[in-house]
């Protein structure tokens, strides 16, 4: 497990993504960087978010800022999830948690009486030199899109 700290480089990582490419996160060095964890495709809350994120993107795009969805879910159910609502941006398939272990975001969660290892929803912004701006952890889907938008507008030019 990475330290994770405000300010300094965010932990690089591969993974597999919707496009059929592997993709690094320094591949976007030069763009502000969105990354979202959220714990699974096509549930009420994860939908919610993506959904938010895709009505926004124009307005991210225009901030020179890429948008980019972890789960461990793998690359079927992300292409599913993508055309069932039409996500213009990239999912990660973390299928191993790995990367969700780098970023302290994969966690013991209770659902039901019932405890399992899950992705705690959480928001990540990374500057274009590749530093982490800002952390969402234990993110409330209400609003929460607006509220990375408007960090971005304010503080990341």
């Amino acid at each position: 497990m990475a330290n994770i700290v405000v300010g300094q480089d965010a932990p690089n990582f591969t993974l597999p993504a919707s496009n059929g490419e592997n993709v690094s996160l320094s591949d976007f060095r030069g763009k502000n960087v969105v990354l979202y964890f959220y714990p699974k495709d096509n549930t009420p809350g994860c939908t919610k978010e993506s959904c938010d994120f895709r009505d926004k993107v124009e307005e991210f795009t225009g901030k020179d800022t890429v948008i980019l969805g972890i789960s461990t879910d793998d690359l079927t159910s992300h292409d599913k999830f993508i055309k069932k609502y039409n996500l213009p941006f990239l999912l990660l398939s973390d299928t191993e948690a790995e990367v969700s272990k780098l970023y302290d975001v994969y966690k013991l969660k209770k659902n039901f009486g019932k405890e399992y290892m899950g992705i705690e929803r959480s928001t990540f912004i990374i500057d274009k030199e590749g530093r982490l701006a800002k952390e969402y952890r234990k993110v409330k889907v209400d609003g929460h899109v607006d509220e990375a938008l408007q960090y971005i507008s304010e503080n990341l030019q």
